[in-house]
């Protein structure tokens, strides 16, 4: 059993009421005086010596470990007796001011409360990489996790393009109905009418919206090609179901047995720099789509894509990986061969052994594990469509789980920022206002002329010596001369840059020197962002640097990540880079405790009340009940930003209704990117969600009089914050939800 922290701060609250002093509370509480049943509450708390208690904002009142008497029994402090709104830490009367709190610290192994997450045994994985310029899914039986199995040919294509997946392009019907998505979606848009297109809804790279809203909640619309806006939940969830749907339907098929959907676990991958609200809203959507549901959540995991991809290359042999850096290579690609030749060769390779649609992977770990010492770290950057993501492991031997060194980061860099910076030289050419009107007017050629560019795109290489042209939609030539009483001919001519030219054949003619300042603005921030990461302390000295995602599948990126860094570690990318994350997606479902630490994003905590002290908290802050001076608002600090967190590692708290018949207890939890937040209306810190336990269906009679010890455990160690809580006297589970969507 683990031993309580005696002088851990304890706390308590009351709930929000019209008497409350502090304006804060009142603000972070009209949300909340709906619910009837909140009431003032007893709070307990027991922690290991490696967990931090924590405290939380919310209907309840004190009870402290610091009042405990000699024989161990706890003194209560009645509700009525705590001033109403927050947490209040007690002291003792000989150290009025010690708040100790026990951190979680990586240099101790951690301790827990539980062990590891158990999961219910699957049959089958499944795993959908959701990208934001292309998706797809992926599979492994559970008796055989060495094979994994690629999603179907998808129909339609494009030429040149070498990967599996389809693009994350979704085609609903003028009434708001599926339609298709993929190829599919974008080949009947572009055959639609023009007239007829506008009625049409389509979305294309839409996953960019949920990290770039900051207030992101399930009434978050997004806004199709034709400017009419959908839910974006019902988009995500349309895609989604789209894709359970061939996965069983293939499974159904290729192994001819019946299979219960339970027997299913999903796998969705998302950007490790996401938020919480984010990871919840794709949570949110995957239960719309039937994947998994709020009664059995452990059937979906959510995956980090840079996670994904290191648990992937654990796996690699030598010949499935490219060297870039400036030194001679295993696989025989040596400093003197060019990089695009040698990326080339392995790609065709890559199509070759397709048709198979299998792989087959390490029973143990690869070639560069191998060569692995306990401690030895490395960098793994996904450079997708729409985001950047980094992160740091050290691989533990012998076991061979991963740990992260320091906190995911990355940023808005991904491919569609070229797609942006050629969108913004049209603008400059045939002016911002008619691209704008173009978009609106005629949108499914917009999409042809993107899909267009996206083709070129992928064939610059910083060997190109001849010019790339780009056809432009007739519909695009003739609505110009319309609109400007011009020719593009003429706007060309009459256009400062002299990079692009008009071709006689109906194109536009882009020097290499132009096409490199298309790329450069999106490249120069990837490499500006690694550099920035290499310099922290906790990632010098790192051994490889793994480039993977769709976009590191570009040669210019390529020889700028070379040029950058290959002299400090050696550059690796995956033969198979652009599935790279979705097979590693599989892994990950196959055993979701491979990655054992990892570090928070944010600090988090809760508000507090402290006894006053004069000359140390502000007068604002004072608050007097019944005699004994406080201080409100006081931000008490769970866990900090970058600091590491185990897998399995929790916190545990009890709370203690103050009335029989008590139903709901409500929870909020404050984040902030620093981690020297004082109090909770600093500008740093902010309200980020809530708890709710909800004690309807464990509750005892209204005539018993004894209090009940609702005991909750927050786990911070895996891709999600997860909550339980339990019944102390009757053992019975009580329903525990954490809200990040609705503040």
């Amino acid at each position: 059993m683990p031993t309580p922290h005696r002088r851990s701060p304890q706390a308590g609250i009351k709930p929000g009421t019209p008497g409350t002093v502090s304006r804060k509370l009142e603000r972070d509480q009209c949300d909340e005086d709906h619910e009837q049943d909140e009431a003032e509450s007893d709070t307990r708390s027991t922690a290991p010596k490696q967990t931090t208690t924590f405290r939380f904002k919310v209907a309840l009142t004190n009870t402290s470990r610091r009042n405990m008497s000699t024989d161990g029994k706890s003194k209560r402090v009645a509700g009525r007796d705590t001033p109403s709104g927050q947490l209040t830490e007690m002291s003792s009367p000989s150290k009025p001011e010690s708040y100790s709190i026990a951190p979680l610290t990586p240099s101790q192994p951690p301790r827990s409360l539980g062990t590891v997450p158990r999961f219910r045994p699957f049959s089958v994985v499944v795993a959908i990489d959701f990208g934001t310029t292309a998706s797809g899914y992926a599979f492994s039986l559970v008796q055989n996790p060495e094979t994994i199995h690629m999603m179907r040919r998808w129909e339609g294509g494009d030429p040149g393009v070498a990967n599996q997946k389809t693009p994350t392009s979704l085609l609903l019907t003028p009434n708001g109905s599926f339609h298709s998505l993929g190829y599919t979606a974008r080949d009947h848009y572009h055959d639609l009418d023009p007239e007829e297109a506008r009625d049409w809804l389509y979305f294309e790279k839409f996953k960019m919206k949920i990290h770039s809203t900051c207030d992101l909640t399930m009434e978050t619309e997004l806004e199709a090609v034709n400017g009419k806006r959908v839910k974006a939940l019902e988009v995500f969830a349309h895609a989604l179901r789209y894709f359970r749907k061939h996965a069983l339907k293939e499974l159904s098929d290729q192994f001819s047995v019946g299979l219960d959907t339970g027997d299913v676990r999903w796998v969705i991958t998302v950007p490790a720099i996401w938020k919480q609200p984010a990871k919840q809203f794709m949570r949110e959507a995957a239960y719309l789509a039937g994947l998994a549901s709020p009664e059995y959540p452990e059937q979906l995991l959510i995956a980090l894509e840079p996670e994904a991809a290191s648990i992937y290359c654990r796996k690699l042999r030598l010949h499935q990986l490219i060297d870039l850096s400036n030194r001679d290579t295993a696989n025989g690609y040596g400093p003197e061969t060019s990089i695009v030749s040698s990326f080339r060769q392995a790609r065709e390779q890559l199509r070759r052994s397709r048709h198979s649609r299998t792989f087959l992977m390490e029973s143990g770990v690869g070639d560069l594990w191998a060569e692995m010492e306990t401690g030895d770290r490395y960098i793994v950057a996904d450079c997708g469509g729409g985001t950047v993501d980094l992160t740091v492991h050290q691989i533990e031997q012998p076991q061979g789980t991963l740990k992260e060194l320091y906190k995911a980061s990355g940023g808005p860099y991904g491919a569609v920022g070229v797609d942006l910076a050629f969108e913004k030289m049209l603008g400059q050419i045939f002016g911002r206002d008619y691209i704008e009107h173009f978009k609106v007017k005629r949108p499914a050629a917009w999409v042809d002329l993107m899909i267009s560019f996206e083709a070129r795109k992928r064939t610059a290489s910083p060997k190109r010596l001849n010019p790339l042209n780009i056809s432009l939609p007739f519909s695009f030539i003739d609505y110009y001369r319309k609109y400007k009483g011009q020719s593009v001919e003429t706007a060309l001519k009459k256009s400062s840059t002299s990079l692009v030219k008009w071709s006689s054949q109906g194109m536009l003619r882009m020097t290499p020197q132009a096409i490199a300042e298309l790329f450069q603005p999106t490249v120069r921030q990837i490499v500006g962002h690694i550099e920035k990461l290499m310099r922290k302390p906790e990632v010098c000295g790192v051994k490889f640097l793994f480039l993977v995602g769709g976009f590191a599948e570009s040669p210019i990126l390529q020889l700028a990540v070379q040029q950058a860094f290959s002299s400090r570690c050696r550059v690796i990318i995956p033969q198979d880079v652009g599935l790279t994350i979705l097979k590693g997606a599989v892994l990950f479902g196959l055993d979701p405790t491979i990655v054992r630490v990892r570090r928070s994003p944010l600090t988090y905590g809760v508000g507090v009340l402290n006894k006053f002290v004069e000359g140390k908290h502000p007068r604002e802050k004072l608050l007097v009940k019944d005699g004994i001076q406080w201080c409100t608002d006081i931000f008490d600090r769970f866990v900090s930003v970058d600091q590491s967190v185990a897998l399995g590692e929790v916190v545990q708290r009890s709370y203690t209704p103050a009335r029989p018949g008590q139903r709901k207890i409500i929870i909020n939890v404050y984040c902030s990117s620093q981690d020297n937040v004082q109090y909770i209306s600093d500008p740093a810190a902010r309200k980020c969600g809530t708890v709710s336990l909800d004690l309807s269906e464990t509750d005892s009679s209204p005539k018993q009089r004894r209090r009940r010890e609702i005991r909750t455990s927050m786990q911070f160690g895996d891709t999600e914050l997860r909550v339980t809580a339990l019944d102390v006297a009757t053992s019975q589970s009580v329903r525990a939800s954490i809200d990040f969507l609705s503040n």
